[in-house]
């Protein structure tokens, strides 16, 4: 397949250029010529401007059954997606036992439909790539379904529906948290997470194959659920040549329990096992020391944050500036779907530091972009995306620069509209490997992408 698309406007990296002839040979970018004023004869044209296609580097797509009911308490009579009145998360760890009442009532069918939904949502907000961080993996009670990746399965199925790339980042996860003074088991909803041991996992996680638009990835869930008796070392080791996430520093109610438990920080934990690498990626890294954030620059590994989750769950602000200047790259999620907006996660980085610092000028719209394009992809394992030049996927997204948000900005600070002033409502197109998934405003293969949405959810409460 070959097509030529003609761009009113492109990010090239550094700066918005108008006028852009972009062909399209198979699934990769194989020509762009600058300075073209007028769209050649059969080129699809896209107005407004065209973005390399947009990374999600932190997913958990069952969360979005919570989008609307977890921040509402008993008071309002708010119900939880799979039943039974909320009692007013207040923290993280109340909001978490919300959670797993909907992670209870998932089977690989039912989660197959929401999760293309979801991404089917992320394709709409200019997303090509999600990266899912699983962790469902068994039956409610912790026996392995017949096929023991049926949920991971599910989720890349969904993604291939919904026309987006996806890495499955699949979750070790043994421990029930830990105290100041041991782990605690599995227990309740938790069963379904845990392989037994670390060496179940590895078996289990060895069979899971990639497709076209689906690589596998690794992830240990957090220092709560993994301890150092489990082998960071060796679990490092074999995921070696693959993306691999984990959750950092959420809370400090972790690292004060990890600090009595082993005299050290998660992420000092992780260090001394030989865990960071520049395939690693610490998601959150919220409430991190200065040493902390020394360990994770020099082993350059990248930090994914998710400002609308984190302020949600009233985590906190993480130290994205000291972590820049360390040399840890930085990629972007929505992680709880609070909202799907990557545009939002973006300018939130900076405005959040606005509000801590109180001074302005912390990140730039390109250093930002970056992140949420071709950091985000290279966390990801997709090193060949997130960018508009010739050889790398062609993955993009236009979002439009007449809208009320967007229009009056002249066109060469389009980077800058895109970062502070567009939202996921802004995008009228979608590509990826080079056909349009999103045209117009609308999803080519899910019709109605909110009634999908609807009914997943709903089915939930049934």
């Amino acid at each position: 397949m070959q097509v030529t698309y003609w761009l009113e406007n492109a990010w090239l990296g550094t700066h918005a250029e108008p006028g852009i002839a972009l062909t399209v040979a198979d699934d990769r970018i194989a020509e762009v010529r600058t300075g073209v004023e007028r769209p050649p004869a059969g080129a699809a044209v896209l107005r407004g401007l065209t973005l390399p296609g947009l990374a999600n580097a932190h997913s958990h797509a069952f969360h979005r059954a919570l989008r609307g009911t977890a921040q509402i308490g008993s008071e309002a009579g708010g119900q939880a997606p799979a039943g039974g009145r909320l009692s007013a998360p207040t923290s993280f760890w109340s909001w978490r036992d919300v959670m797993y009442g909907v992670a209870q009532a998932l089977d690989p069918d039912s989660y197959f439909t929401l999760a293309r939904a979801v991404y089917a949502e992320m394709a709409l907000a200019g997303i090509t790539c999600v990266g899912e961080f699983h962790y469902l993996h068994h039956q409610g009670d912790g026996t392995p379904y017949g096929n023991p990746n049926a949920m991971g399965e599910a989720l890349i199925a969904a993604a291939g529906e919904a026309g987006i790339r996806i890495t499955l980042l699949d979750a070790a996860y043994l421990h029930g948290g830990f105290t100041r003074t041991s782990y605690r088991p599995l227990e309740g909803p938790q069963l379904r997470f845990g392989d037994g041991t670390a060496d179940r996992w590895y078996d289990r996680w060895s069979q899971l194959k990639g497709e076209g638009h689906a690589k596998i990835g690794a992830a240990v869930h957090s220092v709560r659920a993994f301890s150092d008796r489990d082998g960071y070392r060796v679990f490092a080791e074999r995921t070696a040549e693959v993306p691999t996430h984990v959750h950092l520093s959420e809370q400090t109610a972790e690292n004060d329990a990890c600090l009595a438990l082993h005299g050290r920080t998660p992420t000092r934990l992780l260090a001394d096992s030989g865990f960071w690498q520049r395939n690693t990626t610490a998601v959150h890294a919220t409430h991190l020391t200065a040493g902390d954030t020394a360990l994770l620059g020099a082993a350059g590994s990248t930090v994914c944050m998710c400002p609308t989750t984190e302020r949600d769950l009233a985590d906190g602000i993480g130290p994205a500036p000291q972590l820049r200047r360390a040399g840890c790259p930085m990629s972007l999620g929505s992680d709880s779907h609070a909202v799907i907006d990557l545009f939002e996660e973006a300018r939130a980085v900076e405005l959040n530091e606005r509000l801590r610092a109180r001074t302005r000028g912390h990140w730039t719209a390109a250093q930002l972009l970056r992140a949420a394009t071709e950091d985000g992809h290279a966390s990801l394992g997709w090193p060949d995306a997130g960018k508009l030049e010739a050889g790398a996927l062609a993955d993009f997204t236009t979002i439009a620069l007449d809208s009320v948000r967007t229009a009056g900005p002249p066109a060469r600070l389009a980077g800058e509209t895109a970062v502070f002033a567009a939202t996921a409502a802004d995008v009228r197109h979608t590509v990826v490997g080079g056909r349009q998934i999103v045209r117009d405003g609308q999803h080519q293969s899910v019709q109605d992408v909110p009634a999908a949405l609807a009914d997943a959810i709903g089915a939930l409460r049934d």
